[in-house]
């Protein structure tokens, strides 16, 4: 594995993402991963806690607008984490705490797609309460998005070994 790592970390893109001034590499990168997680987590839970109750005079149904906010926001921060994760391949696929975080992420995604498909698959004739089944994905859903942000932001505190380059 550590050829491998060190194939990434010489690459360009890897070097730039690590070396670069430019506001559009790490630190641009970086951000761009935090607006796609505030917008696939936060409205997410927006649309959980309405599920759970809460503003209950809000129309269920108009939420499903949020949908593909929070699916702009997931491939948002699929493409910036990849480009992280090409910066630091050492730092995040030797921390066990990586495998954690996209364990959770599948399972958020899994959620949020049985959610969007079971309660919001058609127009109801009239507003209806959420059955107890779907406040149970809904209650799953914000823990799995909360694992998901606690996981990514210990990685910054847990890694064993930020890169290969310097191990070599």
């Amino acid at each position: 594995m550590h050829q491998f790592f060190l194939w990434i970390e010489t690459s360009a893109f890897s070097v730039w993402v690590r070396e670069s001034l430019s506001m559009f590499a790490f630190p641009g990168i970086l951000t761009a991963h935090t607006i796609g997680m505030g917008l696939v987590a936060g409205m997410n839970t927006l649309v959980d806690m309405r599920i759970l109750g809460v503003v209950p005079k809000v129309p269920l149904f108009e939420m499903r607008r949020y949908f593909p906010v929070m699916w702009f926001g997931f491939w948002l921060n699929a493409v910036s984490g990849v480009a992280l994760l090409i910066g630091y391949p050492t730092k995040a696929l030797t921390n066990p705490l990586f495998y954690v975080k996209l364990a959770f992420i599948a399972v958020a995604v899994v959620l949020l797609r049985r959610i969007q498909r079971q309660v919001f698959a058609e127009t109801p004739p009239h507003p209806r309460v959420p059955t107890l089944s779907e406040r149970r994905l809904a209650g799953w859903s914000i823990f799995s998005w909360a694992a998901v942000i606690f996981a990514g932001r210990f990685l910054a505190y847990t890694y064993s070994k930020l890169t290969s380059l310097e191990h070599g």
